[in-house]
């Protein structure tokens, strides 16, 4: 009975260290797909579109204001040189990563001041996959994630 416990005990230690293995890996790629947001975000403040266009998957969607879908590599540029001409400056929350395989979904709170002064905030939803290089780049992304919540039905 003791050997029993101690092939057990053991065989659990060992699922310990094959856990704590999957959470650095799980960890790792989460740090790498907030990188992937930093890029964007960081260019997005520099002005730089190639850079904001770098973190975007070919055939990428933008939801670039409710109900409006913007993609082609020509739409988009144009929507984020837009926005940036217009000189709005966002402030960012905190992040959240849920990843599958090669799929991941990044959730993050924004806000930026309004045409009248007010602060305009939202939930940015991002779908990403894991490019055959390993980068992740975003394919799905609605900065007004959270709108469905303020409709009235």
């Amino acid at each position: 009975m003791r050997i029993v416990k101690v092939i057990v005990l053991a065989a659990a230690l060992c699922g310990v260290d094959r856990l704590a293995a999957g959470q650095e890996v799980r960890m790792s790629e989460q740090a790498s797909v907030l990188a992937t947001v930093d890029r964007m975000t960081s260019a997005f403040a520099d002005g730089d579109v190639d850079r904001v266009m770098s973190t975007y998957a070919p055939g990428a969607v933008v939801v670039g204001e409710p109900g409006q879908l913007i993609t082609g590599d020509a739409a988009l540029r144009e929507m984020f040189a837009g926005f940036i001409r217009s000189g709005v400056a966002f402030t960012y929350g905190a992040h959240e990563v849920v990843i599958a395989g090669d799929t991941a979904l990044h959730l993050m709170k924004w806000t930026a001041p309004g045409p009248d002064g007010s602060d305009s905030s939202a939930l940015s939803i991002a779908v990403m996959r894991r490019q055959p290089d390993g980068a992740w780049r975003m394919i799905i992304d609605h900065p007004f994630g959270d709108g469905v919540m303020r409709r009235e039905e």
